[in-house]
């Protein structure tokens, strides 16, 4: 195996790794975490000083 070899399959493997991300994060099955995750941010903190 040469070193070009090794760049295509390292070059491959993270496509594909980034395609599984892209996937899991625009998911259903996720949507109501993230959009509890998103609101964090703005809920009000009881320790109010």
């Amino acid at each position: 195996m040469d070193i070009n070899t090794l760049r295509t399959v390292i070059t491959v493997a993270s496509f594909v790794c980034f395609i599984g991300i892209v996937w899991w994060a625009w998911s259903g099955r996720n949507r109501a975490a993230f959009d509890e995750a998103a609101r964090l941010p703005f809920e009000q903190d009881e320790r109010t000083v």
